[in-house]
């Protein structure tokens, strides 16, 4: 890089990968994709290179000897996972909704075994974490996220952040996200709720019938019908919920 030493680009480079690198190799919807680590980490060191190729201002210009380049790495790596909580919480609280309607509808027992993270996750959870995931893929929210990585530059230079309002910020967007993410679900779980009223009203009444195996038929059913609603008209709020995720970021950085 011209006016740019070779061990100073590198440095910058490394350090710029561990703000950029750790959103694609622990953060959905990228981990929702089986890809090798190796390739999340080149992916992310090739975008840290093409980034300060762009803005070489942003690389480090002072001294690089290891005892400036430790703690610059931690804060680092500290942006870089502020990315990572951020796109987790969005995620976690369409898992949780979809959780409880899992539980409602009796589907408690019914863990999908993810075969990207390997990981046990709700049945319906999973529908709407890849209804999401298809949503912020095709309004650009990766281009997005990437063009707020590269922005950070100009805000919290290399090895310069100090998190002075990170958790204040934090805890609004847990508020706002989880609030969402249940909103979005609201239709159904209001749905079963009022079914699991009306059936425990018809268990006072006709005490003979097996409650138990009739209730799950009907809410099954309820679930199966109300869930291409949710997603058709609730489209816009995992709209709106990918964005205020990509728009809280910079409040916390």
């Amino acid at each position: 890089m011209p006016g740019l030493g070779l061990s100073a680009w590198i440095a910058s480079t490394l350090l710029l990968g561990l703000r950029i690198a750790p959103s694609f190799a622990l953060a959905p919807p990228f981990t929702l994709v089986r890809m090798p680590a190796l390739f999340r980490v080149l992916l992310g060191l090739g975008l840290s290179a093409a980034i300060l190729g762009a803005r070489p201002t942003g690389a480090l210009t002072g001294d690089i000897e290891p005892q400036v380049l430790f703690p610059a790495a931690v804060r680092e790596l500290a942006i870089g996972m502020m990315f990572v909580l951020v796109l987790q919480l969005l995620f976690g609280a369409l898992y949780l909704a979809g959780r409880t309607i899992d539980v409602q509808a009796g589907f408690g027992l019914a863990i999908l075994i993810d075969p990207t993270t390997r990981a046990q996750t709700p049945l319906v959870g999973t529908l709407f974490a890849y209804a999401t995931a298809a949503i912020f893929f095709a309004n650009d929210g990766h281009l997005a996220l990437l063009r707020l990585m590269a922005a950070t530059l100009d805000a919290v230079p290399l090895g310069s952040w100090t998190m002075p309002h990170a958790l204040q910020h934090l805890l609004t967007f847990i508020a706002v996200i989880f609030s969402m993410a249940l909103g979005f679900a609201g239709t159904v779980i209001a749905t079963i709720f009022l079914i699991d009223v009306a059936i425990s009203f018809l268990s006072r009444t006709v005490p003979q019938m097996n409650i138990l195996v009739f209730g799950f038929q009907v809410k099954t059913l309820t679930l199966l019908l109300t869930l291409p609603l949710v997603f058709s008209l609730g489209g816009t709020l995992l709209v709106r919920m990918v964005t205020v995720a990509i728009e809280a970021i910079p409040g916390m950085i």
